[in-house]
């Protein structure tokens, strides 16, 4: 085995790694500056037009906004998604952004972001409608949660930043959404969320606050209200949250008809009407054209209010860099999207195999049954296995689950170029092996349970999949049902292991599942999850199953038990009073004493770390944040305050990657905190008998709770409890500093 990338790959990774260094950004000061020239030589006409974009299907991309005449400046190409570009090809699919933060990996996240956007701006898009980091996950079988990176704020903060620098340094404008409290897909259009004002901040907010730091370019709202009233048109969350606490310096777009008024949106903070929001079966209205050049003709809405949206919309084209030499839109998302450019290259094709390899999460290995060698006969059954007979490509944005499970479903999906089933991965890999290979590719259970039993050793394939509400795949409609596989999975997996073959159970999900019935069989030697892997998915799980790389993903969110385990699930009502607070995913098993199936954090590897020598080096003054607001907030806020340490050593056999996590346990001055919260980790690789150290570097906000009374960021004193370890509940070290 080998360590965490091929060679390859690793230079792929340094190679991004040094354009993001010398990448041309300029600063926000630049990018106003040269707005601001621009915005005096708009016609009144102009920054309307600018703000409003043109009609569904009035361009070639998703999304075009108007182009005026009296500056350079183009019809802006807006365009999905999170993973990939939708609507064009060929283009590379990746991992989805939940295997990303499985990976843990600062280099990866931002390496697949950087990748994803070269493609998008050789295509000629200036705005890509993603990362998602606005569906944190509460609820385990909400339907878009797999397109945000995990269901911890911390966690999903780190990586949303590092795929926006990588995006961004691509010279592509990245729009983190959707803003905010969209937890699930039903009633998604109407219903209103309320959370406590400090939920809000310690939890949903918190991602948005590392996407402004890290000069997020647009930020998209969403179509759920806040607090009953529409989260495109709520002074509360986008004037005074956004744009005053955060210091936001970009513009506010709509999602496709989350509009819902002319003056009210203008006032409250909106800055662009997501283009084509008139698509709708009776056509939807658009609020801005027109409406708002009378609004301000007749004083509803200030010239000054249109002025800052056409400024920050400049601003942010600026801000990237493509006033120069941005290429012309290379492809047309309503005749198949063929482009006139080839996007792709075996790099970015790295890129998407080192991310699903790396996200592979390995949850049991009795015996050390894994890696494989080259067995002499081996069942492979499930339909998972293979790529859909019909293709691919099949359904429309993914709709169905049909054949292996790469993406989900919905707006945030892509056409893949190619599609490395398991199957097909597994046979290259043993060609030449002599190995027997015994295949039920359907989900019928005594056929699998036949195969099964000719072979030495069988590997079964189950899925989970959800999506965006507008499309039902087998009575789910984008929110899951529930948190059992798919196609009677557990009777597929009974079916096997009950034959006495020693089994391997590969799932591709897009979230939690619930594993009792699986686990209660003694033949399930194996669980390897490697949830939504992209186009390179074969490839990746045979990296791992066959030992070239030992797994080193880690659960970004918690499976539990039982679905009652998490205490939330999805509603029918038309408001989500939030009623948990603080306390969801192992935050909520810690506070209510559930013991997880596997927790957060959690993954095996096929060597063992040891953990010693914790060191704590911080300081820092108790009380309120005091600094002036700044792009990310209070200028303090994210002051450094010191480090906490530790070594690591690779006790065992083989090299290896582990991921270091730093856990903190806030004071009783600060009431109703949960027992402990992620605030750091670090993932180095490590041969045999080699050491490393750990090293975890604070800032004031990882300290601080939201003082509700204060409206302040505040550092509680007294004594802070440490937890360093290999997951929320294996923790290795122990120890406590006092402010």
């Amino acid at each position: 085995m080998r360590s965490l990338f091929t060679s390859a790959t690793a230079s792929t990774v340094l190679l991004l790694a040094v354009s993001l260094a010398n990448a041309q950004v300029r600063t926000w000061d630049e990018a106003y500056e040269r707005a601001t020239a621009d915005l005096a030589l708009l016609t009144q006409d102009e920054k309307v037009g600018m703000v409003t974009g043109v009609t569904w299907e009035g361009g070639p991309c998703v999304g075009n906004t108007y182009a005026p005449e009296s500056i350079p400046y183009p019809s802006l190409c807006l365009q999905d998604g999170p993973l990939s570009i939708r609507f064009a090809n060929p283009v590379t699919v990746f991992p989805a952004g939940i295997n990303a933060g499985a990976t843990w990996d600062r280099d990866l996240i931002r390496a697949r972001g950087a990748a994803m956007s070269a493609e998008a701006k050789a295509l000629g898009v200036n705005v890509q409608l993603g990362p998602g980091c606005g569906a944190l996950g509460k609820i385990p079988s909400a339907g878009r949660n797999w397109e945000g990176f995990s269901n911890d704020p911390y966690l999903a903060g780190v990586a949303t930043a590092e795929a926006i620098e990588g995006m961004q340094s691509s010279g592509v404008q990245a729009c983190a959404k959707h803003y905010i409290l969209n937890e699930q897909e039903h009633n998604r259009e109407t219903i209103s969320s309320v959370a406590d004002d400090r939920t809000m901040h310690e939890l949903y907010l918190w991602p948005f606050y590392n996407a402004v730091r890290a000069n997020v370019a647009s930020i998209m709202c969403s179509y759920n209200k806040v607090n009953g009233s529409w989260a495109c048109e709520n002074d509360g969350i986008l004037n005074d949250l956004l744009k005053g606490q955060l210091g936001f310096k970009g513009y506010v777009l709509s999602d496709w008809n989350a509009q819902h008024s002319t003056v009210e949106s203008a006032n409250t903070g909106l800055d662009m009407t997501m283009p084509g929001s008139d698509f709708n079966s009776p056509p939807g209205s658009i609020y801005w054209g027109d409406n708002l050049a009378a609004a301000i003709t007749n004083g509803s809405v200030a010239q000054e209010r249109l002025d800052d949206m056409v400024t920050r919309i400049l601003a942010s084209w600026y801000l990237v860099g493509q006033d120069q030499g941005h290429p012309p839109v290379a492809f047309n998302s309503w005749n198949g999207g063929a482009a006139s450019v080839n996007a792709t290259t075996p790099a970015h094709g790295d890129i998407s195999r080192a991310v699903a390899r790396d996200s592979i999460i390995l949850l049991k290995n009795t015996n050390h049954s894994l890696p494989l060698g080259e067995p002499a006969s081996l069942a492979i059954i499930g339909s998972d296995a293979i790529v859909n007979p019909d293709g691919a490509n099949a359904c429309v944005d993914r709709g169905c689950n049909v054949g292996t499970l790469a993406q989900g479903w919905g707006s945030g999906t892509a056409e893949f170029p190619y599609l490395v089933a398991p199957l097909d991965a597994i046979e290259e890999k043993l060609a030449g092996a002599g190995t027997n290979i015994i295949t039920s590719t359907t989900d019928d259970a005594p056929a699998g349970a036949e195969a099964a039993a000719a072979a030495e050793t069988a590997i079964v394939f189950i899925t989970s999949d959800s999506g965006e509400g507008y499309i039902t795949v087998e009575d789910h409609v984008g929110d899951r049902n529930h948190l059992d596989p798919w196609h009677n999975g557990n009777a597929l997996v009974q079916a096997v292991a009950q034959t006495n073959t020693p089994t391997i159970v590969v799932v591709h999900s897009v979230g939690p599942i619930i594993l009792e019935t699986i686990l209660a069989e003694p033949n399930v030697i194996g669980i390897v999850w490697a949830g939504l892997p992209g186009q390179e998915s074969g490839h990746a799980l045979v990296d791992v199953l066959f030992g070239e790389f030992s797994p080193s993903g880690k659960l970004p969110y918690t499976i539990g038990k039982s679905e009652e385990d998490y205490g939330t699930t999805w509603t029918t009502e038309l408001s989500d009073t939030f009623p948990e607070g603080l306390f969801i995913d192992y935050r909520y098993f810690d506070q209510s004493g559930i013991a997880p199936r596997y927790e957060f954090g959690f993954g095996l590897s096929y060597t063992t770390f040891n953990y010693s020598i914790l060191a704590i080096s911080l300081s820092a003054t108790p009380g309120p944040t005091t600094g002036e607001i700044v792009v990310g907030g209070a200028s303090d806020l994210f002051e450094p305050i010191g480090t906490i340490s530790a070594y690591v050593a690779n006790s065992g056999n083989v090299p290896g990657a582990e991921i270091a996590q730093l856990y903190i346990g806030y004071p009783e001055t600060a009431p109703s905190t949960p027992p402990k919260q992620l605030r750091g980790f670090d993932k180095f690789s490590l041969v045999p008998g080699e050491s490393g150290i750990a090293i975890f570097e604070l800032t004031r906000r990882d300290i601080s709770y939201w003082d509700v009374e204060a409206q302040k960021w505040v550092v509680p004193s007294g004594a802070f409890q440490v937890y360093v370890g290999s997951s929320s509940r294996d923790i290795r070290l122990t120890g406590s500093f006092v402010i």
